[in-house]
């Protein structure tokens, strides 16, 4: 007995563990030939962050491209573009806990119940990084990243390279 509760607990923690707080996906142009692209300069264009997190993007975007093989160089094969934006989240939730205090009259009279609604608000960052063939000057390849706890420079911190490597783990892309 011990031992299924034991492999069930494994297996919950596994399932937990694996699961990323972050919505990322990614797409590709098929005429990309992405086993010639061996260097990239960033742009940082569209790149509206303040200075700290500015440099965690580019730090952790340097160094995804050089896992992959690619190195930074004047005349590179890739442009990559890095863009990051943000918007306003509302959560509405409800709950109704299902107490209550019957009035006159049994289950048909009136009574008094209680529910309660609550709203919160938040900032959902996302980043893009668009990576551009030089020779044709058209995108090959964009990962896109959302989910980042804006409002909270703890969780920004942690979550950015987070992010960055998520988006990362998709390039090269996979032919099918």
């Amino acid at each position: 007995m011990k031992k299924y509760i034991f492999i069930l607990l494994a297996v919950a923690t596994l399932g937990l563990t694996s699961c990323s707080p972050f919505q990322v996906r990614s797409d590709y142009a098929e005429t990309g030939n992405f086993t010639s692209y061996k260097t990239y300069k960033i742009r940082i264009d569209d790149l509206k962050l303040n200075d700290i997190d500015k440099d965690r993007v580019l730090n952790e975007l340097s160094r995804q491209l050089k896992s992959k093989g690619l190195s930074s160089g004047e005349n590179p094969d890739l442009i990559v573009n890095v863009k990051a934006n943000h918007k306003k989240i509302t959560d509405i939730n409800s709950m109704n806990p299902g107490m209550g205090m019957w009035g006159w009259g049994g289950p048909f009279g009136w009574g008094l119940g209680m529910n309660r609604t609550w709203t919160s608000n938040y900032n959902e960052g996302a980043i893009i990084v668009d990576l551009i063939d030089t020779k044709s000057n058209k995108l090959v390849w964009q990962g896109i990243g959302s989910g980042i706890s804006v409002d909270s420079p703890r969780a920004k911190q942690r979550q950015i390279p987070e992010i960055m490597a998520e988006i990362m783990k998709n390039y090269p892309p996979q032919r099918k």
